[in-house]
């Protein structure tokens, strides 16, 4: 068959529907515009009353600059063309143009795109009679214009003639719509480019950047931004006057090379000190003098009335005339006419601050829609300064959590030595779950614990708060460390069905060097030797506290002088790129490698160490929390310890007392004996007095002398001011005079009591 015939057929099986419509109704018989191509100029007036409809911008092809309003409708379904063609030619035209091309909405289409082309067939018809209407409506809508021939099929389209001066006003009327358009999509892509640079920020001085630099020099060539000295938070209502302080001012650059210009072109004027706040003071060349960096908004004066109306205004306005040399000071001349806005930041509840935009004299002045472009801007700065304000508060509330949870500074106790480190998981997360903590025991034991509660947020950091605390009070009962674990696992099970922790908790004794060790699902601590060589201690893992129900495995190890224990938890050795045990052994590398940058026999400082220990984090190594605490094993020599059992009689006291003047002796300290001798003989009495089993004596030499007095009564002595009258109750008055420090603490099988004394130099 032959393309001709398939093309009637579609022509066919569409003309019936718009001729049965084209009869019936006779504004329905024009819709096809086709006798708006053929009418002459004059034929049919237009009438009174109807206005021009344009046609949408996606059905229409932009008219050049010769056409005539009714040529750019002649293809379109406009009234005014049902209403023009008034002739019964003009119908009966319609019908015939609407028979030959009903199908023809896509031949239509077809010659308004190609600017009138001409075919062969069964179009050709239909395209001369659209191609004459639209030449005669050209011609007579100018006079003197030449109309515009289609061009052929396949050739390029002609471009049409210009517009001669003459042209009518309505041509025109359609050009600043347009270009209004324009240019309202301009203001709009800059103020949703602005407003996403603003939101960026999330501290005080990011925002107020992105503010700055959104609207210099796209919007205007100088800012200067005040904010409330102090800034308020939350519901804080400041009463009486408050100080507007110069946060932050932005300018041109003032010489063209910062802009990307060549060198030698003009150099544009200074409006505005450097952007630092702490410059703003200094006088600017060119434009404006320097600004104040502090205001002082009084209440009723014209400052504040102007930010209480929160809308942006222009500089030459009555109000803010007299505003802005409160602002910015007396002496301040602003440019002349609307070169200036003062826009008030807003925030949540109050007013927080204002900005000033300026343009130099040499640009055109500001519009009435740049309010509006000031509003947006002002707006979003405002609630990105509260924003900002909150942000740092609730930071501020973290790192006191997190210092208040951590403790400020690890003790010293005789014969270890400590250090510590701890990093959260980002900076936006300041606190998490992870702690660590150093407990002097009696004996001059020491209880190293460290633990990470699942999570790094408030509620991990209050939870392991808690924690903490139990740990610490169990330490103080002097309870073994599969004891502490178990408590630990009670009380976490009655903070919360889902709270779960892992912990491990060691017990080193410097006088015996052994380290009891017990674990709950934590990984295993890491033992550097004096020699190099770097172990993974084998202990239990157990399960996490929390859980309920287990039992949790104790292990005495030896602890070698000169050794270092590395306690941490999983974010050292865990991340998205390694798991733990890989995490664990490069670990072990690490300080096998910088022990070997020591000297042979001698230990690594242990503050450098904890650093190296750091650096095995890789860039994208922080994913949790961190928490590492080291202790170096120095021990108590035994010839620094003296250790006696005393049975509890009346002649013990003075046994004694004997015990540690030969001690004294043998150490060298004389000068101690008198003082040793009294506050030995009133403790042990008191030792002696409700003692059942024998007690201890224990004398230590570090850097200072300790005696350490235990018996099996569980019940602490409690200082108190003794009577003239009483017989007894002056021992404590006499140790807690003449002893540097004592103590009492409570063990598992009854109690100890200890003092300390300075050990003179020299010695």
């Amino acid at each position: 068959m032959r393309p001709g015939w398939m093309e009637t057929e579609r022509v066919t099986e569409h003309e019936k529907p718009a001729a049965s419509t084209a009869e019936s109704s006779p504004s329905a018989r024009g819709e096809t515009g086709d006798g708006d191509f053929r009418r002459e100029q004059g034929s049919s007036p237009q009438p009174e009353g109807v206005e021009e409809t344009p046609l949408p911008a996606a059905r229409t092809r932009p008219r050049t600059a010769g056409s005539s309003p009714s040529g750019s409708s002649a293809g379109g379904s406009t009234g005014r063309g049902r209403k023009s063609c008034g002739s019964s030619r003009g119908r009966k035209s319609g019908r015939g143009a609407e028979a030959a091309d009903a199908p023809g909405e896509e031949p239509q289409k077809e010659t308004r795109r190609s600017g009138g082309r001409g075919s062969s067939g069964a179009k050709g018809k239909g395209t001369r009679k659209r191609a004459a209407g639209k030449g005669g409506s050209r011609a007579g809508s100018t006079s003197g214009e030449q109309p515009s021939i289609p061009a052929p099929t396949g050739a390029p389209e002609q471009p049409a003639s210009p517009a001669p001066s003459d042209a009518p006003a309505s041509g025109g009327s359609e050009s600043e719509p347009s270009e209004r358009e324009r240019r309202g999509g301009d203001r709009l892509r800059f103020v949703g480019a602005a407003t996403r640079r603003i939101a960026r920020g999330v501290d005080l001085d990011e925002t107020v950047l992105g503010l700055c630099r959104a609207t210099v020099p796209a919007y205007s060539d100088a800012i200067l931004v005040y904010l409330r000295d102090p800034l308020p938070v939350g519901d804080e209502r400041p009463t009486g006057p408050f100080v507007l302080r110069l946060r932050r001012s932005d300018r041109i650059p003032e010489y063209p090379h910062a802009l990307g210009g060549q060198p030698g072109a003009e150099t544009l004027p200074n409006p505005l000190p450097t952007s630092a706040p702490e410059q703003a003071a200094r006088p600017a060349s060119g434009l404006l003098p320097a600004a104040a960096e502090l205001a002082e908004v009084h209440t009723g004066g014209p400052l504040a009335e102007v930010l209480r109306g929160v809308r942006p205004v222009f500089a030459d306005a009555s109000p803010v005339s007299a505003a802005l040399p409160e602002l910015l000071g007396p002496d301040r001349q602003l440019p002349a006419g609307r070169r200036a806005i003062l826009a008030p930041l807003r925030g949540r509840r109050r007013v927080i601050g204002a900005a000033v935009f300026l343009r130099r004299p040499d640009r055109p002045e500001f519009e009435q829609d740049d309010l509006l472009i000031a509003a947006q801007l002002a707006t979003h700065t405002a609630l990105g300064v509260d924003k900002a304000v909150l942000y740092g508060r609730e930071a501020y509330i973290a790192d006191e959590l997190q210092r208040t949870m951590l403790p400020d500074e690890l003790p010293q106790p005789t014969g270890v030595q400590l250090a510590s480190r701890y990093l959260p998981a980002a900076e936006t997360a300041r606190v998490g779950g992870d702690w660590y903590d150093a407990i002097p025991l009696p004996g001059s034991r020491v209880a190293l614990v460290v633990g990470d509660v699942m999570g790094h947020s408030m509620t991990s950091a209050a939870i392991m708060g808690q924690l903490r605390t139990t740990a610490q009070t169990l330490a103080g009962l002097d309870l073994p460390p599969q004891e502490v674990l178990h408590h630990l696992d009670e009380q976490a099970q009655r903070l919360g069905s889902d709270r779960m922790a892992t912990c491990l908790y060691a017990v080193y004794d410097p006088v015996a060097h052994r380290i009891v060790v017990a674990n709950a699902g934590h990984p295993p601590p890491v033992m550097l030797h004096r020699s190099g060589r770097a172990e993974v201690l084998r202990i239990p893992a157990g399960a996490p506290i929390g859980v309920g129900g287990v039992d949790f495995e104790a292990v005495e190890l030896d602890a070698p002088a000169g050794a270092t224990l590395l306690l941490y938890t999983d974010g050292l050795v865990e991340s998205r790129q390694r798991d733990v045990w890989t995490g664990i052994e490069h670990l072990r590398e690490k300080l096998a490698a910088t022990a070997r940058l020591t000297r042979p026999g001698a230990a690594a400082p242990l503050e450098p160490l904890c650093d190296e220990v750091l650096d095995i984090l890789g860039p994208g190594d922080r994913d949790d929390d961190i928490a590492l605490l080291a202790a170096r094993f120095d021990g108590i020599t035994p010839s620094d310890v003296a250790y006696w059992y005393l049975d509890p009689r009346a002649q013990t006291a003075g046994q004694a007392r004997r015990l540690a003047r030969r001690a004294l002796a043998r150490w060298g300290l004389t000068e101690l004996t008198d003082q040793v001798e009294l506050l030995v003989s009133e403790v042990v009495t008191n030792a002696v007095r409700y003692a059942e089993r024998p007690i201890t004596l224990r004398l230590l030499r570090t850097d200072l002398l300790r005696c350490e007095v235990g018996d099996d009564v569980p019940q602490l002595p409690r200082l108190r001011q003794a009577r003239a009258t009483d017989e007894g109750g002056r021992g404590l008055y006499l140790v807690n005079r003449l002893a540097r420090r004592w103590g009492a603490t409570r063990l598992s099988t009854g109690k100890v009591v200890w003092f300390e004394l300075p050990i003179p130099r020299g010695e």
